[in-house]
């Protein structure tokens, strides 16, 4: 009887050793004698003591900044960029048992991977066409972590850095580029005017006194500044006593 008390600590002892509560965004691996004998959780878990051992593995999304890094681009310009990749575990049992660190993992396969298709683009390409090649680098780097169970959901390019003659090259670019769009919107706004007073020389030609009734519109424009003395020669008079006759029979006709 006296070894009760000590047979029922060891048994208190023995339970709370053996008790493990898993969350719920996490898995137990088991380890029976160091033998994997399968995935566990969530909830409460009773293991062996002694003899059984629980690693745990989170399944949740991890955010893992890429280090900006140098690389040189297919038409040999040199450009640092900085990335993020997203993955998360979609199976514990063999990021535990086929690789050692599955960040430190992910991480380096994730640069040397950037480096390796960046270094495949133009510099032109890698500006204009960042989401194919952020699919592209996505796809290189969930080829190699599928063996691990890691699922790489995204990878974005969030920092491109370009050597500062590049930059000045480019803003004379963009700048030359904008110039000779300005030169093209003037040229056809002058074609459409040339041609507009072409019609409108056509028309004028066609009816004489029109000519004359947009000199003395023209010449109403002037006077409306008070500023200004209009002298009006003989002959011009003459051909404005014309024109009024012209009109006058005109309306007799109608």
């Amino acid at each position: 009887m006296a070894f009760l008390p000590l047979i029922a600590l060891v048994l208190v002892v023995l339970f709370f050793l053996s008790v493990r509560i898993v969350q719920e965004y996490d898995r137990g691996v088991i380890f029976f004698l160091g033998r994997c004998t399968g995935v566990r959780g969530p909830g409460l878990i009773l293991l062996i003591p002694v003899f059984e051992r629980m690693q745990k593995v989170s399944l949740r999304t991890v955010t893992m900044a890429i280090p900006s890094q140098k690389i040189i681009t297919k038409d040999n310009v040199s450009i640092d960029i900085a990335a993020v990749a997203y993955y998360n575990v979609v199976d514990p049992k063999k990021s535990v048992l086929a690789i050692q660190d599955v960040y430190e993992a992910v991480n380096q396969i994730s640069q040397t991977t950037v480096r390796n298709v960046i270094g495949q683009f133009v510099l032109d390409q890698l500006l204009s066409k960042t989401a194919d090649i952020n699919t592209k680098i996505k796809n290189v780097i969930d080829s190699h972590t599928e063996p691990w169970g890691v699922k790489v959901t995204a990878v974005e390019i969030k920092d491109i850095t370009l050597p500062d003659n590049m930059q000045r090259a480019m803003a004379k670019e963009a700048e030359a580029e904008r110039e000779r769009r300005a030169k093209i919107v003037a040229a056809e706004g002058e074609f459409q005017a040339a041609k507009k007073l072409g019609e409108a020389a056509d028309l004028i030609g066609k009816h004489p006194v029109a000519l004359q009734l947009r000199t003395l519109q023209t010449m109403s424009e002037i006077a409306t500044e008070k500023n200004s003395t209009i002298i009006f020669p003989a002959q011009f008079m003459t051909t404005v006593q014309e024109a009024i006759k012209t009109i006058g029979r005109d309306l007799v006709k109608k």
